[in-house]
This record gives C-alpha cells, sequence and structure tokens, in this order.
C-alpha cells in the first residue's frame, strides 16, 4: 500500500492513533474527550504505553489481569473514520489478522424521551447515522433494510440530505456491560447545533427534527438519545468483524430542556463501570 494511502509515523505506529499491533489491545474504551484518558490512570492497575497526537490520546494497560486500550477520538463521525480504519489496521499490518476487538465508546449524549433524565445511562442496541459516512464505501450493505426502510417513511427526509443508515451494535457486549441501564437506538448526527435540531442564529433544516426522531422505534426499541459517533463505530465494526457498543451519560433531556452542568462525578462512575464489567469481573 502507498504510503499516502495509510500513513504511517516515523516510528511506524498509524500516523494519527500512534498505536501498533503490539500496544493495541484487544479491548478498546473509546471516549471524545482526551483530557478524559486520565481517568483511566486511576483505574488501571498498571499502565504499559501512552501516547499523544493531536486529540488523540491512547492509553493501554491492565486492570485485574485484563489488557485494555482507552483511546480518545474527539467529536464526530469523520474522527471515527480514522479512529477505527487504524484501529483495524493495526491488526492487520501484521500477522494478528484473526484478532477481533471489543470496542466500548463511553460518551455524554442528550436524551430525546421526557423519561430518561439526566444522570441516566443509556446503551446502544441500534444506531442510526445522518451523518452519511458509511455510504462512502464500496462494501456498506445495511443489515437492517426494514428498519432503514421504515425509517425512510417516517422521516421523509430530503434528498439534499445524507441517505440515513441504520446498524445494530454487539448484543453480546449489550448484555455483558449494560444489563441494567436504559436500552435504545441512538440517532448520530453529523453536527451538535442544526443537525440536532438546535437553533441559534441559524434555523434546522428540519422542522421538530427531535420529536420525529422520538417518535420513531423498530422493534419495539424506541429512539433514546442523539449524539455525534456511534454510528460509524457501529458500522465499521459491522464491515470488519468487531464486537461494539455504546454507553452514554444524559447529559441534556432535550424534551424538558435541561442539562446537567458538573456530570464528571457521574461519567467517572460510568467509566469505573464499563471497565470493571468489561473486564468480566
Amino acid at each position: 500500500m502507498k504510503p499516502s494511502e495509510l500513513p504511517l509515523a516515523p516510528d511506524g505506529s498509524l500516523y494519527h492513533i500512534r498505536l501498533t499491533s503490539s500496544t493495541l489491545a484487544d479491548k478498546v474504551l473509546l471516549v471524545g474527550d482526551p483530557g478524559r484518558v486520565n481517568m483511566f490512570k486511576d483505574i488501571f492497575e498498571t499502565i504499559e504505553f501512552e501516547s499523544e497526537n493531536r486529540e488523540l490520546h491512547a492509553l493501554t494497560g491492565y486492570y485485574h489481569g485484563s489488557r485494555m486500550t482507552a483511546l480518545s477520538t474527539g467529536m464526530g463521525c469523520d474522527n471515527i473514520d480514522i479512529v477505527m480504519t487504524e484501529l483495524d489496521a493495526a491488526l492487520h499490518l501484521s500477522d494478528t489478522s484473526d484478532r477481533h476487538l471489543q470496542i466500548v465508546r463511553i460518551g455524554t449524549s442528550g436524551s430525546l424521551q421526557e423519561n430518561i433524565d439526566c444522570g441516566s445511562y443509556v446503551a446502544s442496541r441500534y444506531a442510526i447515522g445522518l451523518d452519511g459516512l458509511m455510504n462512502y464505501y464500496k462494501e456498506w450493505s445495511t443489515p437492517l433494510p426494514d428498519m432503514e426502510a421504515a425509517f425512510d417513511a417516517h422521516m421523509g427526509l430530503n434528498s439534499r440530505l445524507a441517505h440515513p443508515y441504520c446498524v445494530n451494535g454487539s448484543e453480546m457486549l449489550l448484555g455483558k456491560i449494560a444489563f441494567d441501564m436504559h436500552h435504545g437506538i441512538t440517532v448520530t448526527a453529523p453536527g451538535f447545533y442544526g443537525p440536532q435540531g438546535r437553533t441559534v442564529r441559524l434555523h434546522p433544516a428540519i422542522e421538530n427534527l427531535n420529536k420525529k426522531l422520538a417518535a420513531f422505534s423498530y422493534d419495539g426499541t424506541p429512539v433514546t438519545n442523539l449524539e455525534m459517533e456511534t454510528s460509524a463505530i457501529f458500522g465499521f465494526s459491522h464491515l470488519m468483524g468487531h464486537e461494539a457498543l455504546t454507553v452514554c451519560l444524559i447529559i441534556a433531556n432535550r424534551p424538558k430542556g435541561t442539562f446537567l452542568n458538573d456530570y464528571h462525578p457521574q461519567m467517572r462512575e460510568l467509566v469505573g463501570t464499563v471497565v470493571e464489567r468489561l473486564a468480566g469481573r
């Protein structure tokens, strides 16, 4: 492969994430904020590797004998395109193509359901991507055509917008990590303001977006929350053979208009819970 197509850093690691097959664990914890990776320093018992490059902060260590990598992604599906491609490439650039990752995104999100209050934990059984990212890959074919058709009919989106795609997360990780949390459909938007129905100075192109999303359900599972990364994580995992789950702390309730300003104690608790359960304890 030409160096321009998959660039490497001078030390041979992947150019953006600065990880290699040997420094990447099979259990991966993704967070958006690079500063949030420091939480894992207080949880992991030993630290084996650390790197920082732009908003991508990686940390590999052990928790009760279980090897894990925590990695920040920054915000948005464009960053997820880089992170997921390079995580998979780190495995396949060496003779480790039989390795499969268990990937858990731990994030923050806004609830679209009035009964899911700030401070709640929501796990994504399905994701709907409004970002259009997976449509740029030839290999992509929706694993949930009935859900996609139902969502298209429900929303009636303008043809100028990216075509939404639907994908499921890992049932295995859902049962292992999120058995006592809210389960739902997570909608991934390509931005924070207009694409999530917010009006500041400019107005969203989709009127009543959040109400329309909240009214959609599939197989008895409602749309619960709106964020900016999950659909791409699930989409790439589906194509590449990895297990993926997103667990979000709800910091905004959009129907009520409430916002959790200081959510750091709840986030530390959620991170600790996910690490404990991913380790299998």
